[in-house]
C-alpha cells in the first residue's frame, strides 16, 4: 500500500479535499438520474457504492476525526446502506500508513530520539493504520512491543474537521436548532481525549487493573517511559482480530465463552466503574490461541454520571416501561421529552420510545440471552426500516435525549453486534459476582 509523506493539516487544505469529494458526489448523482430511468433499484445501489467509495477515499487521506466519524458510522449497521457500512468499516484497518521518514520525525519530536535509539528493533512498516494512529511492532530486551504513533496534526484539526462534517450529520440525523450543539461538543471532547495518549495510558492501566477479575479476558501492559502524548507503547498481543475470527467456522462453545467474557467485561465497567470502553468495534479485540479475548485499545472511555445512569437503567425494567407515569418521568429526566413538546409530539415519542426500549432492553429481562437468535435482530431491523421512512419523524426535531446517549448507545449497539457475530448465548447477570 502506498505510504503518506504528509497529511493535510490546514483548515483550508483539508476543506479543499472535501470540496473535491463533493464534486465527485455531484457527478455520481448526475449518472444516477440517467440510470434511474432504466432500473431504479440497481441505480440506487450503484449510487450508494460510488458515493461510499468517493467519501471514503476523500477521508482516508485526511485521517483524523473526519475518518473517525466514518468508523463510528460503520458500526450503525441499521442506519446506513450496506455499501457505506462495508466501505467505512475499512477505516478500522485499511488506510494508507505514514512513511518511514515521517514516523522517525514524529519520534524525534515527541520522545527526542529516533526509534532505533529506543528499541532493539523497530519495524519501519506499520502493522495497522487506522483513523488517528498506526501501530508498529518493536522489540526491547525479551519483550515484543506494539507502538502506536499518532498522525501529525490530528489533534489540532478536530474542531475544523467537525465543522466540515457537521452539515452532513445535521442532515443525516435531522438535527435542528442550537440544541444540536451539545452532541457535537460531546463528540469533539471525546475526540480530543482520544488524541491524548498520556490520558489513554492512565485510562488503560486503571480499567485493565480493575477488569483483571473477569475470566477469559487479557490486556496488554503499558510502558510509560516509552510513551508520550503522541506515542503509546504496550505489549504486543498475539491473536486474531475478532472480525477475522467470526468469519471462520468456530466451535459454538468457544463463541459462548468469548461472548460471556465480552458481556461481563462491559457490564462490569458500566455498573461497577461507571465508565466504559465506548469503542466496541472488532478491531479493538483479538482472540488468543489460548481462547481468551484480548482488549487492546482504551482511547475512548465514556464516564457515566448518576443523573444519566439511574434513569437509563431504570428504563431497562419492564415494570417501569409499562407504567406510563414512571415511563414519562424517566423520558423527561433523559431529555427525550421536553417541556416545549406539543401533546401530539409527547404521544408520538412516548409510543416510539416504548417500542424501541422494549426491544433494545430485552437482553436485561432474561437470565440467559441468545444474541445469535434471528428474532431479536429481525425486530431491530424492522423497527429501523419502518421509522427511517416515517415522514412524521422527518418533520420533528431530531434533538432527542441527553448527550450521554451518543456514546452509551454506540457502546450497546457495538456490543450487541459483536455478540451477534459470535452467536453468543450469555448469562446476563454473571458479571455481578465480580463486583465489589
Amino acid at each position: 500500500m502506498k505510504t503518506l509523506d504528509s497529511i493535510p493539516t490546514g483548515k483550508i487544505e483539508r476543506a479543499g479535499k472535501l470540496v473535491k469529494t463533493g464534486v465527485k458526489i455531484g457527478g455520481n448523482y448526475v449518472k444516477y438520474y440517467g440510470k434511474k430511468l432504466v432500473n431504479s433499484q440497481t441505480a440506487k445501489d450503484e449510487l450508494d457504492q460510488d458515493n461510499a467509495e468517493d467519501i471514503y477515499d476523500g477521508l482516508k487521506s485526511l485521517k483524523g476525526s473526519a475518518l473517525k466519524v466514518a468508523q463510528m458510522l460503520s458500526m450503525e449497521k441499521n442506519l446506513l446502506p450496506s455499501a457505506y457500512v462495508e466501505k467505512f468499516s475499512l477505516s478500522q484497518f485499511s488506510v494508507p500508513p505514514l512513511s518511514a521518514p515521517l514516523v522517525r520525525k514524529t519520534f524525534k519530536k515527541y520522545l527526542n530520539k529516533y526509534p532505533e535509539d529506543i528499541f532493539d528493533s523497530f519495524d519501519k512498516d506499520s502493522i495497522n493504520a487506522a483513523s488517528i494512529g498506526q501501530v508498529h511492532k518493536a522489540k526491547k530486551g525479551d519483550k515484543d512491543l506494539a507502538v502506536k504513533i499518532q498522525y501529525p496534526g490530528v489533534a489540532d484539526s478536530i474542531s475544523s474537521d467537525l465543522a466540515i462534517v457537521k452539515p452532513i450529520a445535521i442532515r443525516m440525523f435531522n438535527l435542528k436548532g442550537k440544541d444540536s450543539e451539545k452532541y457535537f461538543k460531546e463528540v469533539e471532547n471525546k475526540l480530543v481525549e482520544e488524541t491524548d495518549y498520556i490520558l489513554e495510558l492512565a485510562q488503560s492501566e486503571e480499567i485493565t487493573q480493575a477488569c483483571a477479575v473477569i475470566p477469559n479476558m487479557e490486556f496488554p501492559k503499558y510502558y510509560k517511559a516509552l510513551s508520550s502524548e503522541r506515542i503509546l507503547t504496550m505489549d504486543w498481543m498475539k491473536g486474531k482480530h475478532l472480525s477475522e475470527f467470526t468469519q471462520i467456522d468456530f466451535d459454538q462453545h468457544l463463541g459462548n465463552k468469548l461472548g460471556q467474557a465480552l458481556w461481563d467485561f462491559y457490564m462490569f465497567q458500566i455498573h461497577n466503574l461507571r465508565k466504559v470502553h465506548a469503542d466496541p468495534h472488532p478491531g479493538n479485540f483479538l482472540v488468543s490461541t489460548n481462547e481468551t479475548l484480548i482488549a487492546i485499545d482504551f482511547g475512548c472511555i465514556k464516564e457515566i454520571p448518576d443523573e444519566f445512569y439511574i434513569p437509563y437503567f431504570e428504563l431497562a425494567k419492564e415494570d417501569n416501561i409499562n407504567n406510563d407515569v414512571v415511563f414519562m418521568e424517566k423520558l423527561y429526566e433523559l431529555e427525550i421529552l421536553t417541556k416545549t413538546d406539543s401533546n401530539k409530539e409527547l404521544e408520538f415519542f412516548k409510543v416510539l420510545f416504548k417500542e424501541m426500549l422494549t426491544i433494545f432492553t430485552s437482553p436485561f429481562k432474561e437470565e440467559e440471552f441468545d444474541f445469535g437468535a434471528d428474532e431479536f435482530w429481525i425486530k431491530i431491523a424492522e423497527l429501523s426500516e419502518r421509522y427511517s421512512k416515517d415522514e412524521q419523524i422527518r418533520k420533528m426535531n431530531g434533538n432527542r435525549g441527553s448527550k450521554h446517549f451518543l456514546y452509551m448507545n454506540r457502546t450497546f449497539f457495538g456490543l450487541y453486534n459483536l455478540l451477534h457475530d459470535l452467536k453468543a448465548k450469555v448469562k446476563v447477570n454473571d458479571f455481578r459476582k465480580y463486583m465489589d
